[in-house]
């Protein structure tokens, strides 16, 4: 329920508003912005409880739309511009391989499955369950019926193989 002082300030904005509004576009310099301090004024008013004395309440409304406008504005000002944000944008990268890039890694991708083709049945299965399917190396062992140190030494042969290959594509 709205008590005496709400019910006084919101009757003197409704009385007021033109003369209001008239001295706040001259602080504020742009008449929407004086429209849209008293409309949040009002706003605030309705959903507040408590205002204490006001011994003028002109003065009061003044003060408040002043305040909700520099807010706003403070608020604004932290904004970025349409401009601003298209510029970033042109700055971001894009994170899809271009064509070129496209095709060297299909090209890379081929050259190491047909390594692992080349390679002993047991250690592609191995390279294939560790890193492909994404198993632990005790995992893999349990699958293939192995023993976990012959999958750490057939995952070692593996990486020396792509290594090794790795080494001679940077030549």
């Amino acid at each position: 329920m709205a008590d005496d002082t709400q019910l006084v300030l919101l009757n003197y904005l409704g009385k007021h508003y033109t003369s209001l509004k008239q001295r706040l576009t001259r602080k504020l310099g742009n008449a929407d912005d004086a429209g849209d301090a008293l409309h949040d004024t009002w706003l605030r008013l309705k959903g507040s409880e408590d205002h204490g004395a006001v011994q003028n309440p002109g003065a009061y409304l003044s003060r408040m739309a002043v305040n909700i406008a520099v807010d706003v504005q403070r608020r604004n000002s932290r904004l970025l511009s349409g401009d601003d944000i298209d510029e970033l944008l042109e700055e971001v990268e894009d994170p899809a391989p271009g064509p070129a890039r496209s095709a060297e890694i299909r090209s890379e991708l081929e050259a190491v499955l047909t390594l692992l083709e080349r390679m002993p049945e047991r250690r592609r299965a191995v390279a294939l369950l560790v890193h492909a399917e994404g198993l632990t190396q005790s995992e893999a062992a349990r699958r293939l019926g192995v023993s976990l140190r012959t999958v750490e030494y057939e995952l070692q042969r593996v990486h020396e193989r792509l290594d090794a290959y790795l080494a001679a594509e940077k030549k």
